[in-house]
């Protein structure tokens, strides 16, 4: 793929072409070196197992960002937005005038390195961990467009956003099993540990 630079110097020639009334040309031109790709947006839904497998693989890092900022485990942010919705809200829309802004800037989320909408596969290879607000600036965007770079992955070691530690305080305070929000992103940890001590050394 050309450089988005060089692209310019595409719609330079097609300009020419037009202006000396050669459609013909302009036309080959642009069907030739810059066809018209139809971008389909992805409507996937990923369950909270299949989510929190590609944090751990990828060890809670925005794997988009250049300081590798670390994330949050889910479970952790609704916790705070559980105790105290007021100060610390979350809208299930995801509008920024009523969900805190470490929802988008601390909650992981999957983002596909090639966009589906642009011939990258919906499988576990093409998935990569990155911040809600880097998922929605990234769009059906590759990373050379934007000029992105991407980050090796960190070490669950090292740091897991807190999941042991809210697993922790969730077994020691059983009222919390009657929050979905909360319940959900539990058992989706215990999902994982099982996975991982069935998989091979």
């Amino acid at each position: 793929m050309e450089n988005v630079h060089d692209n310019s110097t595409i719609i330079s020639e097609v300009f020419t072409a037009l202006c000396a009334s050669d459609l013909r040309k302009a036309r080959f031109t642009i069907k030739d070196k810059y066809e018209f790709q139809l971008v389909t947006p992805a409507t996937r839904v990923y369950s909270e197992v299949e989510l929190l497998s590609v944090f751990m693989r990828d060890g809670f890092i925005d794997r988009y960002s250049p300081n590798r900022q670390r994330l949050m485990f889910p479970g952790v942010l609704r916790l705070l937005s559980h105790f105290m919705p007021d100060l610390f809200p979350f809208d299930p829309h995801w509008k920024l005038s009523e969900c805190h802004i470490a929802y988008w800037e601390l909650m992981p989320t999957i983002d596909h390195r090639v966009p589906v909408a642009r011939g990258g596969v919906d499988a576990e290879s093409n998935w990569i961990t990155t911040s809600q607000i880097r998922n929605s600036a990234k769009g059906a965007w590759t990373l050379e467009e934007l000029g992105w770079k991407e980050q090796p992955p960190g070490n669950l070691a090292e740091w897991d956003g807190l999941m042991a530690a809210f697993v922790d305080y969730f077994d020691k305070n059983p009222p919390l099993a009657e929050e979905p929000s909360l319940k959900t992103w539990r058992d989706a940890v215990a999902a994982c540990e099982t996975n991982r001590a069935k998989q091979p050394a």
